[in-house]
């Protein structure tokens, strides 16, 4: 890290003087003071606990100086009005000083891993960093920067947006050179009321760009009314300037091709759509001057963030396709359409396990019943509903489903609905079947997916 105490006292504004004697270089700069090592900057922030409670812990794991908002004794401080704030205005700082490229990546769905395989393609050719885990947010992102090694050249940016204005303050801060909305659904509808909302609250990834900046959108109208005026606006999807082409699917790959390469490139992972988010990625790759052959070869051995969609091995030997991190109407739509495009075993059955989607507001259950239009008992044999909004769907799908494939649970304190349905599953499954487990990661389905790998 290329940090000074004294320059960062100036970057955030500090009303403190340190002496040249303080003048040191910092090694790290950290919030969680268990993560402090010697030579580290520490950053007390306000959470469920405050940071400054840790302060003394932090200087005994080797700080040199930290960040607070009152004044300490005996300790090398620099005094800030808010530390939060202070962090941020040090990453922005941080990334203009090292003129670092930044592409940035948001979306309702897919904007993991289309981070991911932009990082893998940019690998091949530049020093690049990205967001490591789910550091997306107005900490996670400063953070992000902050870590990124010395000679870093490209760095991509994961946002997240809970509420409005999310993205406004992360562009700002980041100012990114590149940016990529994959898709616009109805994640944290509860908070913003409408995809309407939900796509101008995206569209503020333009926010910190300058007007040679480059933006790539999904083709969908409910962008139109917030579509950039100043940067290049390029769009992907049906009818539009970039296009998937030729999508295969299997159990745990695809292959596909696309118009922006000659090649046609097979995926290490399963998904329809991941077949879009390879296409974000060779686009931007060739934005930034990226062989094909190393686009190519760098997509063809990607390794995504885990906990995310993938298949695992039940302790009877059947297939599960797990998907349990999050959940939107959305992402929910496109893995059915994953699973029952997968070919089975001619003994075998599917098993689709579904759970409550959050954070959808008024029109949850109204969402929820909507997955009616994604179920056929053509390609699923069986049907297990868990949770409350969902409850909506099991009666509809009950009405078209044999008599005996489709089963509810209600989501309890106790977990006993969910040991119940636990024991159906394993009672059902057979060596041969594949079974799907998605849901809200609140729901914890995770427990589900754990018990039927015999762990």
């Amino acid at each position: 890290m290329k940090l000074t105490l004294s320059e960062i006292a100036k970057v955030v504004d500090s009303v403190q003087t340190l002496s040249d004697a303080e003048d040191v270089p910092i090694v790290s700069i950290e919030f969680d003071s268990r993560k402090v090592t010697k030579g580290s900057l520490f950053v007390p922030l306000k959470g469920t606990r405050n940071g400054h409670d840790f302060i003394e812990t932090a200087f005994l794991n080797g700080a040199v100086a930290t960040l607070s908002e009152h004044p300490l004794e005996n300790v090398t401080y620099i005094l800030v009005d808010d530390c939060l704030q202070a962090l941020q205005k040090l990453a922005a700082y941080y990334l203009e000083k090292m003129r670092v490229d930044v592409i940035a990546v948001t979306g309702s769905n897919g904007k993991t891993s289309t981070k991911d395989m932009i990082a893998s393609v940019l690998e091949t050719t530049y020093k690049t960093y990205k967001t490591q885990g789910n550091y997306n947010n107005e900490i996670g992102l400063p953070y992000t920067i902050l870590h990124m090694p010395d000679d870093t050249e490209k760095i991509v940016l994961e946002m997240g947006q809970d509420r409005m204005g999310d993205i406004h303050l992360l562009s700002l801060l980041a100012k990114p050179r590149i940016a990529v909305v994959t898709l616009i659904g109805e994640a944290h509808l509860a908070f913003f009321g409408s995809r309407d909302q939900i796509a101008k609250g995206k569209l503020q990834i333009v926010d910190g760009m300058d007007s040679n900046g480059i933006v790539l959108l999904p083709n969908d109208p409910v962008l139109d009314p917030y579509l950039p005026t100043e940067q290049k606006v390029i769009t992907f999807g049906q009818n539009a300037e970039l296009q998937v082409q030729e999508v295969v699917e299997y159990k745990d790959s695809l292959t596909f091709k696309c118009n922006v390469m000659e090649r046609a490139i097979k995926l290490p992972v399963t998904g329809k759509y991941n077949a879009t988010n390879a296409m974000i990625a060779t686009y931007v790759g060739k934005l930034l001057a990226v062989a094909d052959e190393d686009i190519k070869d760098a997509l063809e051995h990607i390794t995504l963030t885990k906990n995310r969609t993938e298949w695992k091995k039940a302790k009877n030997g059947a297939d599960i396709l797990s998907d349990v991190y999050n959940a939107n109407p959305t992402a929910m739509r496109l893995i059915l359409e994953t699973f029952s495009a997968v070919s089975k075993e001619p003994s075998g059955k599917k098993i689709a396990v579904l759970a409550d989607m959050k954070e959808l507001g008024e029109q949850s259950r109204n969402l929820h019943n909507q997955m009616i239009m994604s179920l056929s008992p053509d390609t699923i044999d069986t049907l297990v509903c868990y949770g409350e909004d969902i409850a909506g769907l099991a009666n509809l799908a009950s009405q078209i489903f044999p008599i005996g494939k489709v089963y509810y649970f209600k989501k309890t304190v106790t977990e006993d609905q969910m040991n119940e349905m636990i024991q159906l599953l394993e009672s059902i499954l057979g060596p041969t079947d594949q079974i799907l487990l998605k849901g809200s990661n609140s729901m914890h389905l995770d427990k589900v997916v754990a018990s039927l790998e015999g762990k």
